[in-house]
């Protein structure tokens, strides 16, 4: 094992300052994902599914012993216009926060961030029935 191998492997907390340049296969739907295209150092989730998984307690420390597969389950916009995706760990449930990469699949991530509206939490029949118990005026024009 050269010198930089058993750093990745016993030096905690390597990747937070140091690329990762590994690749690996999506647990989820089996692609092989590379580095290359992410337009970052630390490709953290397939760009096909944009499935993750638990192994981060704090971005790079590799010290989450869930190892569970999080899933997409939102999308936000960050300050500075960049979407992240939100996962879910099905496992465990811990959320985390990952920056898009520059190669993810674009219909996915609009899946994710139109599921809302897709599956809104109360029937939209009823919609001008609950403006008016809010103290609109309950109208749809």
């Amino acid at each position: 094992m050269n010198r930089e191998n058993k750093r990745k492997s016993f030096e905690k907390g390597y990747y937070k300052n140091n690329p990762c340049n590994d690749s690996f296969t999506c647990k989820k739907c089996g692609r092989l994902v590379t580095p290359e295209g992410a337009g970052s150092n630390h490709r953290n989730h397939c760009p096909n599914c944009l499935t993750s998984l638990h192994l981060d307690i704090e971005p790079g420390d590799r010290e989450a012993d869930c190892g569970g597969i999080m899933e997409p389950v939102a999308v936000w916009v960050k300050y500075n216009g960049e979407w992240a995706i939100i996962h879910r760990c099905k496992r465990c449930g811990t959320l985390s926060s990952n920056r898009i990469s520059a190669d993810d699949n674009p219909m996915k991530l609009m899946s994710v961030a139109l599921k809302p509206i897709a599956f809104p939490p109360f029937p939209l029949e009823r919609i001008e029935e609950m403006t008016r118990l809010m103290g609109g005026e309950g109208t749809i024009k």
